[in-house]
């Protein structure tokens, strides 16, 4: 199949291309490269540096490339930023993606797999976290992406679109390619390696009287190739026709911020300062999900759930990538591509 993935040369969607070319599908990245990498473009990816609301690019892409189906990968993330500035998050996740599902109605593309968030369920009613859950966002990021769920929603209705909306808990970890760089970085397990590999001199804990087994608060944790997995299984659920929406994660008992930090202790067999710190506002003390819709419906299941193995191969590739992306790793990958 012929896909768009936008957002491709970050973290997830670079993944996310990597596992779809792996299993033989044609992928055209989309990315403005704001937050992206250049180097992080698949090598045998078409690549298009353009912005979602830039519709006549997105009209032309998917015309050139005969586009079959679109992966959406690109939007703004970070929660506090969001709180700040909720006119950015609804501007570019909420306008962006509509100017990408008009683009497809018309060029006639019908499937669309949407990167969705468990922050749409804010504070859960219950743990492990099911889809039944209510939806009450805590943030604009998570009021951003349930917005776009209701459009795909309206669109597929009035327009005969198909969408899967997979709704990422903490994605982690690193393929043999690609890995996780974000400026700034906000998640635990990069920030804990960086500490590590003396990037940082401490790693600071939120909160240690959460209502937990040891004070933290306790996450979810999906290896990145597992989270792919699940896009490429996602084209199953269109080619049938349908509809539907999907939590992702690895479910269990999910793992408190003190156990990641002594699993990657055991992993670099470095020290790791940590220090304890104020509460963030609106920190769920417990966000887990239960994965037994994907396993039923979408056929996945995960298969790196250890912690270990998951920090395993995000150190790995810190290590090959001591400067991330830079240092002259930008000039990889240009066979095949234009834009």
């Amino acid at each position: 199949m012929r896909i768009l993935v936008t957002g491709g040369a970050g973290y997830i969607g670079s993944c996310v291309a990597e596992q779809l070319i792996k299993e033989g599908h044609a992928v055209t990245v989309f990315d403005n490269l704001s937050k992206g990498h250049r180097a992080a473009v698949h090598p045998q990816a078409t690549f298009v540096q353009a912005d979602l609301h830039d519709g006549e690019t997105l009209r032309r892409t998917l015309r050139a490339e005969r586009i079959e189906a679109v992966m959406h990968m690109a939007a703004d993330a970070l929660v506090g930023e969001s709180v700040t500035n909720p006119a950015k998050y609804y501007r570019n996740n909420v306008g962006g993606g509509l100017s990408l599902l008009d683009a497809m109605r018309e060029e006639g593309v019908r499937r669309f797999v949407f990167s969705s968030t468990c922050a749409i369920y804010g504070e859960p009613a219950r743990v492990p976290m099911d889809e039944s859950l209510p939806k009450e966002p805590l943030n604009p990021y998570g009021e951003s992406k349930l917005a776009f769920e209701g459009a795909l929603k309206w669109y597929s209705r009035a327009y005969g679109m198909h969408y899967v909306s997979l709704r990422y808990f903490n994605a982690a970890g690193a393929t043999g390619l690609f890995g996780e760089q974000h400026e700034p970085e906000s998640h635990l397990i990069p920030i804990v390696l960086q500490v590590a590999a003396g990037k940082r001199a401490h790693v600071e804990i939120y909160g240690d009287d959460y209502q937990t087994r040891d004070g933290t608060c306790v996450r979810d944790y999906i290896h990145i190739v597992d989270l792919a997995r699940a896009h490429a299984l996602a084209l199953d659920i269109l080619a049938e026709g349908r509809s539907d929406f999907f939590n992702l994660g690895c479910g269990g008992e999910g793992y408190t911020v003190k156990e990641v930090i002594d699993a990657a202790r055991e992993v670099t067999g470095r020290e790791i300062v940590a220090r304890v710190a104020v509460r963030r506002p609106g920190d769920p003390a417990a966000l887990v999900a239960s994965p037994e819709k994907a396993k039923r419906e979408l056929g996945w299941s995960p298969q790196f759930q250890d912690l270990r193995v998951i920090i395993e191969s995000a150190w790995r590739w810190m290590q090959a990538h001591p400067d991330g992306y830079e240092g002259g790793a930008e000039a990889r990958a240009t066979e095949g591509q234009t834009g």
